[in-house]
């Protein structure tokens, strides 16, 4: 049977939203702890044949599966993972396979480092817990611009409880129409009036080589002062080093980070000092009902690989 290894379960929860049952003398070990560089992988790793992925957290990339001779599946939590080299994997011989993912989490998640970000909830908090009160000022939802920067699934969802909040919502993406925008209650606009007239900016795009870096110091230089930029999505689509200048410097009021260049954050990381943000360790899909599904869906991938029948098979793009 199976050598399995159930990759970065840092909250030590996998066992939990696991029935390994199904695959009987099946020898899982979960990781709770991130591997670190391909060099630690590869050391980690030899002996296993089934290695289960949280999301993107781990890379697989061809170098890194060539130094894992017994490696004959690899599941990955969503149903795609662009740290996954599919082709180099099926090229080698080993099964990728993937599993739903729910779709609320990371817009719902969204909202709540809007809502952080524009009342300075964490600042509050601490101040009432060291006997203050009353530390600051905050900003309205009601009547300012919401800008949505990829209008997909996760766009249109923050779309339309943008608009509960009575909220003008506005969105730009580059192959973005007029008619996909009006169906999520939404209005399209240009680049430059996207990040010259939001008062929330919010991220939902994938990312790729044409994402990344995609909003960079001359974007944020056209926001508001009193804008806030909301980054759900991945770290690498906003350039880091002009956030941090613009955050510094007061060029805009705030931003709610839950995704970074570099996963987990290194501890003396700018980003972690850099002032008006609030920040959570990549947790849009963080939620118990992802969870279920993700691992239970991991192990039917498992089970059915053993019996000769693999399910949802991912195939090079």
């Amino acid at each position: 049977m199976p050598r399995i290894a159930v990759l970065d379960d840092y909250q030590s929860v996998a066992a939990r939203f696991s029935d390994w049952s199904q695959v009987p003398g099946a020898d899982v070990v979960e990781f709770h702890e991130h591997l670190g560089d391909e060099d630690a992988v590869a050391r980690a790793l030899q002996d296993f044949d089934v290695v289960v992925a949280m999301r993107e957290r781990t890379a697989f990339r061809r170098s890194l599966l060539e130094r894992l001779p017994n490696l004959r599946l690899l599941v990955t939590t969503g149903r795609r993972n662009k740290s996954i080299d599919v082709e180099a994997a099926v090229e080698r011989g080993i099964t990728v396979c993937g599993t739903a993912i729910p779709p609320h989490g990371t817009a719902e998640l969204t909202w709540g480092l809007i809502l952080a970000v524009a009342r300075n909830i964490p600042r509050e908090d601490a101040s009432v817990r060291a006997g203050g009160w009353q530390q600051t000022v905050g900003t309205d939802l009601a009547g300012s611009r919401l800008g949505v920067l990829g209008l997909g699934n996760q766009g249109a969802q923050v779309a339309r409880i943008g608009l509960a909040f009575d909220m003008d919502v506005v969105a730009w993406s580059e192959n973005l129409t007029d008619e996909r925008a009006a169906e999520v209650g939404a209005r399209r606009v240009g680049r430059e009036e996207l990040f010259g007239s939001s008062d929330v900016l919010t991220i939902h795009t994938l990312l790729s080589k044409r994402t990344r870096g995609l909003v960079g110091a001359e974007d944020l230089g056209r926001m508001k002062p009193t804008a806030i930029l909301v980054n759900t999505s991945r770290g690498p689509i906003v350039a880091q080093e002009a956030l941090l200048d613009a955050l510094r410097d007061g060029r805009i009021a705030g931003a709610g980070l839950d995704v970074y260049d570099e996963e987990p954050l290194p501890a003396d990381h700018p980003l972690r000092s850099a002032p008006r943000t609030v920040l959570t360790p990549h947790l849009g899909y963080v939620t118990r009902n992802t969870y279920e599904i993700f691992y239970r869906e991991a192990v039917e991938d498992v089970a059915a690989w053993v019996s000769g029948e693999p399910i949802r098979v991912l195939q090079p793009s």
